[in-house]
């Protein structure tokens, strides 16, 4: 009879469960009578049963998944408010509750907001329309849920009829913080934005950023999807792939689904990191194909599942990867542990989950812990008559304790503490034993200015709404053969950033990055990404930046420009160098050779200066001028070859201003002398009395060479004054400064030198003229060549010199200079050097007149031959012409020779004196 009285119970309450709507009544899952009723909403099964039959009738159904996870949150809201009613927080306040079971349908939830809605103290359960509810009192003042965010979407918009407080403990959606759309909804975790933002701060520390996404099809799957896009792309992650699952399980086609998905994950090979926001039952089904497929990723877990002990006691669960997760905040469970060990002594009468949970102990009484949540969850209300046989004895709470998400205990308790503040400060001035003390709209705005204390911690609710606690980051590891859920690290919200307790919780995190999951390798420093043909930012190639570009981190998606006026680099480059200064130095090898050119030059100089010195008195010396004259050239010569100088060496200020000039005015005079003694060798030789007569009135020496030379003069002072050279750096070659004199007006530059060599060509006209004189005395073919060195010199420095660029564009200068005044200088002195030291007989006077009277004598004939020619053609008869001896007399005037052409005659035989020839008048011959 004993044993009949314990099973009658238990066929009892299996036939209460199994006709669990029955009677409004038997809706409610559990109830406690208070005067101030606070309503509950908790997914405590998984799914709700669709019946096949047609038509479908409008009849709320049975469910089916137990979820001891989402129980147990229920027991926590009962045990906070029994925690509540036994302080002094609410003296001589009852609070009540009444807690449905939405089995995660919107429209079972609904059907539970309805009865929220409902007035207080009505005969019947109903809801009355009206314009203003502002003294209208529901049933309930506030209600903590619901488990889903859809759901509490839904129920939301139905309670902002009244301004019901909604405050909810898992709900994490996004849009859930507007408070346009949902001013009555409050929560006690942190909005999916944190999560989110933490889910891709973790991918892009990890180094991953090609990763897949599985997510609920429903409002908060598509809601999480869109923040974690958004936050994925200010972390340079991209989406290889998004898959979406039914969000019930009574969609007939999550098992398609979910193999589309798993066929998505293995094609993209290079995907390793799956993040998923997917229901528990949902990770359940999704985890058990995985295994079964072998599939090894890193799974980063939302906040809805990460902490869910039921997962790891799938079988195998070690084969799938590595799981690390987000869960909420949590603290000491103590109290909550120590309400667990004395739950076989809580009334059952009023709470059918207590019910239905000792229904199922007893159902699966046979299974080992482990096990025991598969086989709780397997059993429905409807077909518990039929397994239900005898009641456990145990309650197992070692089992409850196991699976306890501390994040989603310490959350319902919070919302159930942060209500009873907010009750506490509506009941300071009103008698709350009278139900209709308040209306739930004000309950709702000091809900949201309410303050208090958990755990030494201030806890309130933003402006959205939001309790920001943070997140507790997650691993799953294998401990002795089992899954363990261990807490490696703490996201601060505010800092964005991950806090470890530590150094071995912070070698687990960094160990994560060990798996690469990347659509493209990481380019190195020195290169940067180029975009392929994906539509995806982070498939690239990588590509060497260019010359004066670098980069000096990994991944850059652009090179960083070096500053071009002080700075290259080379292709590939990690960084920028400085560049050198250059210029042409002192012992560059070049200027070396052209200082010693230079030097060969000033030698040169002196040692024709000393050869005509001490050989003043010969007639080569006096016949080029003169000692004065011949010194005045040397010195111009010296000062062209040491103008070269100021072409070497750092450039100066002083130099730049000067160089030019120096040498511009240095080569004029020179030019000049040479011209005046041009048109003096033309003067001496010119037999045509028209052009003698002209040349000597041309023939100026002083004036000449100070006027050519002060033109230049002018021309280098106007230069200087308003265009003058200045310093310049020279950027624009890649890897030096060129340290370089800017000529500050090209214009000017080409005018002096243009002005040099118009006097050059003038100068080279005359010599040209003159380049008939005595074999042994043709100066002026030697300044011919001269000049015509100057010319090609010249006109081949125009295009060397602009096309030239660097330091040894002042080299071509050089070169130059010493090119055109060797030459004049070798042609204008080294013959007479030879004949002064080589050929002493030839420097004599004697020589020197025997050179000018076969020159003279051979002259005068060919005049003379020429007037007798003229002549014979106006008379007819011809007669012999002779040519009568040259005899020349000598004059000296000044100490220089002058030589007379004594008359000669032209004689006819038989012609009478009439016809005498006419005679040559006498020329004055003066040596040069």
């Amino acid at each position: 009879m004993a044993l009949v009285g314990l099973l009658i119970p238990c066929f009892v309450i299996s036939f209460d469960v199994t006709h669990s709507c029955q009677n409004d009544d038997n809706f409610v899952g559990a109830s406690s009578p208070g005067d101030i009723v606070i309503g509950g909403l908790f997914a405590v099964h998984g799914k709700m049963l669709h019946p096949e039959e047609h038509p479908m009738r409008p009849v709320i159904q049975n469910c089916a998944g137990f979820e001891i996870q989402v129980f147990l949150q229920t027991l926590a809201m009962i045990h906070a408010i029994e925690m509540i009613n036994n302080s002094t927080l609410l003296s001589g306040i009852k609070l009540g509750y009444e807690i449905y079971d939405s089995c995660a349908e919107v429209t079972k939830a609904m059907g539970a907001a309805l009865r929220f809605l409902a007035k207080f103290n009505a005969s019947k359960d109903t809801v009355e329309y009206k314009c203003n509810y502002s003294d209208y009192i529901p049933r309930i003042k506030a209600v903590i849920g619901s488990s889903y965010s859809e759901i509490a979407m839904a129920v939301s918009r139905l309670l902002n009829l009244q301004l019901i407080p909604l405050v909810s403990h898992a709900s994490s959606a996004e849009i859930l913080s507007d408070k346009i759309r949902f001013p009555s909804f409050l929560r006690t975790v942190p909005s999916d934005f944190y999560q989110t933002r933490a889910m891709a701060r973790l991918i892009h520390r990890s180094g991953w950023n090609w990763i897949g996404l599985i997510a609920t099809d429903d409002d908060y799957g598509r809601s999480a999807l869109e923040s974690f896009g958004i936050q994925a792309m200010a972390n340079n992650v991209c989406i290889a792939f998004k898959e979406m699952l039914p969000a019930y399980l009574s969609d007939g086609t999550i098992n398609a689904k979910i193999n589309q998905a798993l066929e998505k994950i293995v094609q993209e090979t290079r995907v390793n990191v799956i993040v998923v926001f997917l229901r528990q039952f949902h990770v359940t089904k999704l985890f058990r194909k995985v295994i079964e497929r072998n599939i090894h990723k890193i799974w980063i877990a939302s906040d809805n599942w990460s902490a869910a002990v039921k997962i790891t006691t799938i079988p195998n669960i070690k084969h799938l990867g590595t799981v690390v997760g987000f869960a909420y905040k949590s603290e000491n469970m103590s109290t909550f542990h120590d309400f667990l060990k004395t739950l076989h002594l809580q009334p059952t009468e009023n709470n059918m989950f207590l019910k239905e949970y000792s229904v199922l102990l007893s159902t699966c009484s046979h299974v080992e812990d482990q096990d025991l949540n598969k086989c709780i969850s397997n059993y429905s209300q409807e077909n518990l008559i039929y397994k239900a046989g005898m009641c456990s004895q145990s309650w197992r709470d070692d089992f409850l304790r196991a699976n306890i998400e501390p994040g989603f205990i310490q959350s319902t308790m919070l919302a159930v503490h942060a209500i009873a503040y907010a009750v506490r400060e509506q009941c300071k001035d009103r008698d709350c034993k009278n139900p209709v003390a308040f209306a739930p709209w004000e309950l709702l705005e000091e809900l949201k200015k309410v303050t208090f204390n958990d755990n030494e911690k201030e806890v309130h609710f933003d402006a959205k709404g939001d309790l920001n606690m943070g997140y507790d980051v997650l691993l799953w590891k294998e401990i002795s053969g089992h899954m363990v859920i261990t807490e490696i690290a703490e996201y601060d919200l505010q800092k964005d950033d991950f806090v470890f307790k530590d150094e071995e919780k912070e070698m687990e995190f960094l160990n994560l990055k060990t798996v690469k999951s990347t659509c493209s390798r990481k380019c190195r420093p020195g290169q940067m990404k180029k975009v392929s043909a994906s539509p995806h930012t982070c498939c690239y190639e990588c590509v060497n930046c260019p010359e004066d570009h670098y980069t000096n981190q990994t991944d850059m998606d652009y090179c960083f420009l070096c500053n071009n006026k002080t700075h290259w680099s080379p292709v590939n480059s990690t960084t920028c160098y400085k560049k050198t200064v250059e210029y042409l130095s002192w012992n560059d090898w070049f200027a070396i050779l052209l200082i010693i050119l230079s030097g060969l030059g000033v030698v040169l100089t002196f040692a024709i200066s000393t050869i005509f010195t001490r050989n003043l008195a010969t007639p080569v010396v006096k016949a080029s001028g003169g000692l004065t004259v011949c010194h005045v050239i040397l010195l111009c010569h010296f000062f062209i070859f040491a103008s070269t100088g100021f072409f070497i060496g750092e450039p100066r200020e002083f130099k730049c201003k000067t160089r030019q000039a120096f040498f511009g005015i240095s080569f004029t005079l020179c030019i000049s002398c040479i011209l005046m003694k041009s048109l003096k060798i033309l003067l001496a030789f010119s037999f045509d009395p028209k052009l003698q007569n002209f040349l000597k009135c041309l023939y100026k020496p002083v004036p000449i060479v100070v006027i050519c030379t002060g033109i230049q003069v002018v021309i280098c002072t106007f230069w200087v004054i308003f265009r003058s050279p200045f310093l310049e750096q020279n950027f624009f070659i890649r890897r030096v400064i060129i340290l370089e004199c800017n000529e500050g007006s090209i214009v000017a530059f080409g005018v002096m030198l243009g002005y040099i060599a118009a006097l050059a060509f003038i100068c080279f006209i005359f010599a040209f003229k003159g380049r008939k004189l005595p074999e042994n005395y043709n100066e002026a073919k030697f300044i011919t060549f001269g000049m015509l060195i100057y010319f090609i010199a010249w006109i081949t420095f125009i295009p060397v010199y602009t096309t030239t660029f660097g330091k040894y564009r002042p080299a071509v200068e050089i070169t130059v200079i010493l090119i055109s005044n060797y030459g004049i200088l070798c042609c204008t002195f080294l013959p007479k050097c030879y004949i002064i030291l080589y050929k002493q007989e030839t420097n004599t006077k004697s020589a020197f007149l025997k050179i000018i009277y076969n020159y003279s004598s051979k002259s005068a004939g060919c005049l003379t031959v020429s007037q007798i020619s003229l002549e014979s053609n106006c008379t007819t008869p011809q007669y012999p012409i002779t040519n009568s001896c040259c005899k020349a007399e000598k004059i000296s005037v000044n100490g220089n020779c002058h030589f007379e052409l004594s008359k000669h005659s032209l004689i006819r035989e038989n012609v009478p004196p009439k016809n005498t020839a006419g005679t040559i008048s006498r020329k004055r011959l003066s040596s040069i």
